[in-house]
């Protein structure tokens, strides 16, 4: 009898035992699952605020202190977390813009979401630094924002990633009043239905006569622009770089722009410039209309300010209808990968035996990978002899062989293949070609012009 007991005894408690850890097992199970939502939900660690919305009602938690907030409005939340930290996680919902939220002399400031929805009511998202040392590295992410700007100004390097802009007058604003914003990064957007997707300003500050600025500067350098794509519609652009704005040594690539849907069909432009693009590339870059009879319609329109041109690199589409793929009525030269070009300059001609003044033949920012040149000498008087003088300069600074030609009487020549072998190291690229010339006669009125064509790449 005791022995029965004494099993029946051990088999409860065995059991008990066994439904304890179930329910601990349990519990930890849905703790873990819930500290993973927690965590996917407001990055709790990462953050120094989380704004959220539940019915009317705006949230805004501390997330250093615990303490939860009712601000009234959006702007005012947003504001808020800007002014007494850095950073701020924005859980899904939809948020009204009443006010402009402002970001001001901040470094590594944040907003953060996954796919919170901003009406902005033709408010703004402003970056701003009394001059780019104190604004730098902001970073907005994973917002769908409709009808509104996110405006930067005298910012290094902000970055705008994830973000869908919809139906606003200007997606975003790049201005300069004070110093410069450069080093910026738009990656992984979309604009749809905007009026300007993306807009680097003429600098304000100063008087702009003269390209007097003041402090300002138009530098919005090495920027990159990149993985995004455009839906436009009529009396639109795409991309805008301003006169005197300096969209330089940047990057352009995996873009693509659609144009000429849902017949529309009129005044859309892609990329318009009338600043500088210096130096920069436009690499897999595809502008497709859909028009049947486009009316100014442009890929590419190059403003009468337009200092230079942008390079036309390597996967650049123009597919469907256009009424010009690029539109350039000012004749600005147009550079890109296997570009010909023509150059033609007039030497100055030393005398007394002493070469001039050296003068450059280049395609600047291209390097050049052909030419071939050709010597006019006029005005030369009797015994008189002058010596034309051509050189490469390399890359590397190095300086090739020389090849001369000598004139007495009026004339020109066209280099030889053997003379452009002697020019040509054995491998190198070519940054300048140099020409300079002299006369034997103590004063000249001979002319001496070098010209030529080439390919740049």
């Amino acid at each position: 009898m005791k022995e029965s007991f004494k099993k029946l005894f051990s088999k409860r408690i065995l059991l008990i035992v066994i439904i304890v850890l179930l329910a601990l097992s349990g519990l930890n199970t849905y703790l873990i699952i819930e500290g993973n939502r927690n965590t996917l939900k407001t990055s709790v660690a990462n953050y120094d605020f989380v704004l959220s919305k539940e019915s009317n009602t705006i949230n805004l938690k501390n997330m250093h202190t615990g303490q939860i907030t009712h601000p009234k409005t959006t702007p005012e939340a947003l504001n808020t977390a800007l002014r007494e930290g850095n950073s701020v996680y924005i859980n899904q919902g939809a948020y009204t813009l009443n006010a402009d939220v402002k970001i001001i002399n901040k470094l590594n400031a944040r907003i953060i979401s996954n796919e919170a929805i901003i009406q902005g009511n033709g408010h703004k998202i402003i970056i701003y630094g009394t001059d780019y040392t104190t604004s730098q590295h902001a970073l907005i992410s994973g917002l769908t924002i409709i009808n509104a700007t996110i405006h930067v100004e005298n910012s290094f390097s902000t970055t705008i990633t994830n973000t869908k802009f919809i139906n606003s007058s200007i997606g975003i604003e790049f201005l300069n009043t004070n110093t410069w914003s450069e080093y910026n990064k738009i990656e992984n957007c979309r604009f749809i239905n905007n009026t300007e997707s993306i807009v680097f300003r003429t600098p304000i500050n100063g008087t702009q006569i003269n390209n007097d600025l003041g402090n300002a500067t138009g530098s919005y350098a090495s920027s990159i622009i990149e993985r995004c794509n455009f839906n436009l519609q009529d009396f639109s652009t795409g991309i805008k770089i301003e006169q005197y704005a300096e969209f330089s040594d940047c990057q352009m690539q995996n873009l693509r722009f659609w144009m000429g849907e849902n017949d529309q069909r009129g005044n859309q432009t892609a990329l318009l410039v009338d600043g500088s693009m210096y130096q920069t590339v436009l690499f897999g870059v595809v502008f497709e209309s859909f028009a049947d009879d486009p009316v100014y319609m442009f890929a590419i329109d190059i403003g009468k300010n337009c200092d230079p041109a942008p390079i036309i690199g390597t996967g650049v589409s123009f597919l469907g209808n256009w009424t010009a793929k690029i539109h350039d009525p000012a004749g600005i030269w147009l550079s890109g990968t296997n570009t010909v070009f023509k150059r033609e300059a007039t030497i100055p001609v030393g005398t007394n035996s002493e070469f001039g003044e050296t003068q450059n033949l280049e395609c600047r920012p291209l390097t050049i990978s052909e030419f071939k040149p050709k010597i006019d000498v006029g005005n030369l008087r009797p015994e008189e002899t002058v010596t034309v003088r051509i050189r490469i300069e390399y890359i590397d600074n190095t300086i090739s062989n020389s090849v001369t030609r000598t004139f007495s009487t009026n004339g020109s020549t066209w280099l030889s293949d053997e003379d452009m072998m002697r020019l040509f190291a054995s491998q190198n690229i070519i940054w300048t070609i140099l020409v300079d010339a002299k006369t034997n006669a103590a004063s000249t009125n001979t002319k001496v012009t070098v010209s030529g064509y080439g390919i740049a790449t």
